[in-house]
């Protein structure tokens, strides 16, 4: 019985993940091979060798970089059962020394890939969705100069919906996946019964056969060919939603087979006729069939983009509890699923650059210019921390670690310096974008750092500080809560308070959140409570850096030790600093500048830690920075 309830449980979970995690990397095919024979860049020509050759490469990019690097080696390397660039970047810097120089290069290889998957996530919709309604084209030149309006409306439609959340919907995902990679392979299968030979291409040596002898043309195709592994990453970050096993049982017994047949029935489909290059995918199915394959191409993308936009939520939170980007407004859109959140800055945001990259490349084939440097830097990025991970966590040798991981990073390597042939086409896009993210994550940390540092230099300790006021000072009944960075000083709030109240509340409670370097922290080690003399109680609040902070929830907890916490008696007491940058050594003007403007966007503590705004008391102060 309890052998069938795993298995039923693990069939569920596996149909689950068909829906949510393979979204990207199964719609590659609509624009891939494509982008391969019929590129608007560097065009391979369809001979037989070069159809052989490429298809080669897809298959062994599927098979080296997926099924061995993803799903057989990077899956193991989890962060308390996650994944994900950050994941993995808070895994790797664990064991170092703060501050050392191996911490600071583990830091920008994970902020850097965590802001190129951000490039990656406003890519990822607008192609995919401008290659679905592109199937238009085929079915009659009449609808081309609609492709670009309903690309527009349906994303428009689709980030509109995300304030409702994707619990409803969700439940269709994975069915209508599962439809999706069986068309997938039936069309394949079609086109390889009428050219079988087409299957020799699983043979390796034509991918070295068609390296060796093209040079230049060669990058180019790498370039193409990477585009078949776009969302490979998504199956690591997704892990911790489902779990390491139904993702590989899901790609090993059902996505890749699919796939691969998908791309040999393209192949196929080109060796016997080189003019179907123009679109090989939608040529694949017969005429009758291609309005429906449209509709379900769309809503294929459509489930796609819904994937990068929820993976896209959920890296700001990780990013906002590990202190790299400003507090901003999170709405929880299911009351079961915790991990479904709605960043409505992060929605809009992404929603805008989407349509200026329909509206400014205009077609898939443009648009595919800029596709790939995205996806093979935060590749690049995941080899070097996972080699930090084995020497630090599992013990390997250095050298093996290196040899180990020198393979993958010469293949990513390898599609990386394919893709950069396309910066003047586009590729600078994803790179000017990811920048300007990394700039913000980093700017805001520094900022953040130089802060709590010029609050240190004027901290005053708490112990010294509770002895000297000791039954002189008039207290008042009811808690004060008093929110501060450093626990052992006083916060500057109280200060304030108490130069303008000139009383104490009976109860002070000194509190300070702390945000680890795992996923979640038990209950049952979220908070660390220390009494002090005076009535004062020293409370430390631990997250993990995908837990919902909620302070009242916490205090909760401390009130069950006998502390006095009444809601209705208890005030919060918040520092606010007003910054005002001046020309400095510690950080350039113009980055103060930066800092400054993302400071005064911030969303407030009092929404981001759940406090009641009705028990809340600011009180402000003047830093320059």
């Amino acid at each position: 019985m309890q052998a069938e309830r795993n298995n039923k449980q693990m069939a569920a979970l596996t149909l689950a993940a068909l829906g949510v995690v393979f979204g990207d990397i199964g719609t590659s095919p609509l624009y891939s091979m494509k982008e391969v024979f019929n590129s608007i860049h560097h065009p391979v020509p369809a001979t037989p060798d070069n159809v052989l050759g490429v298809l080669s490469l897809f298959f062994w990019a599927l098979i080296l970089v997926v099924t061995l690097k993803y799903v057989s080696f990077i899956m193991r390397a989890d962060n308390k059962g996650e994944g994900g660039i950050i994941a993995l970047m808070t895994l790797a810097m664990q064991r170092g020394k703060p501050g050392s120089w191996t911490q600071r290069m583990l830091i920008i290889c994970g902020l850097f890939g965590a802001a190129l998957f951000y490039g990656d996530g406003v890519i990822t919709p607008a192609i995919s969705v401008l290659s679905a309604v592109e199937g238009l084209n085929i079915i009659t030149p009449a609808f081309e100069s609609w492709v670009e309006p309903i690309t527009i409306t349906v994303l428009v439609l689709l980030f509109v919906l995300q304030r409702r959340g994707t619990a409803k919907v969700g439940a269709l995902f994975g069915p209508v996946m599962t439809l999706w990679f069986a068309v997938l392979a039936a069309l394949g299968v079609a086109a390889i019964i009428q050219h079988p030979g087409v299957l020799v291409a699983a043979n390796p040596w034509y991918a070295a056969n068609f390296l060796s002898h093209n040079s230049i043309l060669a990058f180019s195709a790498m370039g193409a060919v990477v585009l078949c592994l776009t969302g490979a990453e998504a199956l690591y970050a997704d892990m911790g939603h489902f779990g390491p096993r139904p993702i590989q049982y899901a790609w090993i017994g059902y996505i890749l087979p699919a796939l691969a047949l998908n791309y040999f029935g393209q192949g196929a489909l080109v060796l016997s006729n080189p003019a179907a290059a123009e679109n090989p995918f939608y040529l694949l199915a017969p005429e009758w069939g291609r309005y429906p394959l449209v509709i379900l191409a769309t809503t294929a993308t459509v489930i796609a983009s819904q994937s990068v936009i929820s993976g896209a939520f959920s890296m700001t939170r990780q990013a906002m509890q590990l202190g790299y980007t400003p507090r901003l407004e999170t709405r929880h859109t299911s009351d079961s699923q915790m991990g479904q959140i709605y960043v409505p800055a992060v929605n809009w945001m992404m929603l805008v650059a989407i349509v200026l990259l329909v509206v400014g490349f205009g077609s898939s084939d443009r648009l595919a210019g800029a596709y790939g440097i995205a996806v093979t830097g935060t590749m690049l990025m995941t080899n070097f921390l996972a080699i930090a991970v084995a020497v630090r966590l599992w013990k390997w040798s250095p050298i093996r670690a290196v040899a180990g991981a020198l393979p993958f990073i010469v293949i990513d390597f390898g599609f990386f310096i394919g893709n950069s042939m396309k910066i003047p086409d586009g590729g600078w896009f994803p790179l000017v974008y990811g920048i300007l993210i990394f700039l913000l994550l980093t700017t805001w940390k520094r900022g953040r750092e130089l802060l709590a540092a010029r609050g240190a230099e004027d901290a005053m300790e708490l112990q010294p500080f509770i002895e000297n006021i000791a039954g002189g000072v008039n207290r008042v009944p009811g808690t004060a809560v008093f929110l501060t960075p450093d626990p052992d000083a006083v916060p500057h709030a109280l200060l304030h308070s108490l130069k303008h109240y000139k009383v104490l509340h009976e109860c002070v409670i000194i509190l300070n959140v702390r945000v680890l370097e795992i996923p979640y922290v038990p209950l049952a080690e979220r908070i660390n409570i220390q009494r002090l003399p005076g009535n004062f109680a020293q409370i430390i609040v631990y997250y993990g850096f995908k837990d919902e902070p909620d302070i009242p929830a916490a205090l909760e907890l401390a009130a069950a030790t006998g502390l006095p916490l009444e809601p209705m008696e208890t005030t919060y007491f918040l520092g606010r600093a007003t910054v005002i940058p001046k020309l400095s050594t510690h950080m350039v003007y113009w980055r103060a500048l930066l800092f400054v403007a993302m400071l005064r966007n911030a969303s407030s503590a009092t929404a981001f830690f759940r406090i009641p705004a009705n028990r809340v008391v600011e009180l402000g102060a003047q830093v320059a920075l």
